[in-house]
């Protein structure tokens, strides 16, 4: 009697067993197709070391870009260029090729579709005429050719008067017009007279 109730106790292991490895085998086939419907496509597509890229209009050279490392993400609904170690970009006006604008950062992002930059970190900027801004994210709508800011922007002209916007800027993205919210300043006497007149 005690030799048939191991048995059928050992019956109910082995079926109870068998039931669990069942489950578990049908729970990871379903995982597995149910990623299968998800193919994951954001990742690089192109990954370029040392970058040292430059932009031409009609064989004028526009722009020159040197990062550590650039990613293009190509294969999503939104492709986009990003620079995670830092950029330093050179941009060249016709009327002064001499002098060229300077910007850096401590990381880029550049959406294709959109046109649209952003730079984050740091941010510096020297335009052709040698006036600085410093701020720490900056974006760039190329369409639009406008450049904003909605963080403190700090400025020095090139004769040496400063200026805070303490809400941000918006400007052209030549730096011909720019507009400062909520600004204060620092400007010399030479300066003030000139605008009296």
């Amino acid at each position: 009697m005690k030799f048939l109730r191991n048995i059928s106790y050992k019956k109910n292991i082995a079926y109870l067993f068998s039931c669990a490895i069942f489950f578990m085998v049908t729970s990871c086939e379903e995982d597995l197709t149910n990623n299968k419907g998800k193919n994951n496509k954001n990742f690089a597509s192109q990954i370029i070391n040392n970058a040292n890229i430059i932009q031409r209009d009609s064989g004028f050279v526009t722009m020159r870009a040197k990062a550590p490392i650039i990613e293009k993400y190509e294969l999503i609904d939104s492709p986009y260029t990003v620079a995670r170690k830092g950029i330093d970009i050179l941009f060249f006006d016709k009327k002064k090729p001499k002098t060229p604008g300077t910007i850096k950062a401590k990381y880029a992002k550049f959406y294709d579709y959109k046109q649209f930059y952003e730079a984050r970190g740091d941010v510096r900027i020297t335009t052709n005429e040698n006036d600085r801004f410093a701020m720490q994210t900056v974006f760039w709508d190329q369409r639009k050719k406008r450049i904003y800011t909605r963080d403190t922007v700090y400025v020095t002209m090139k004769d040496g008067s400063t200026l805070i916007g303490a809400h941000g800027m918006t400007a052209k993205d030549d730096f011909s017009e720019y507009v400062f919210y909520q600004n204060s300043g620092d400007f010399t006497t030479d300066k003030l007279s000139e605008n009296q007149k």
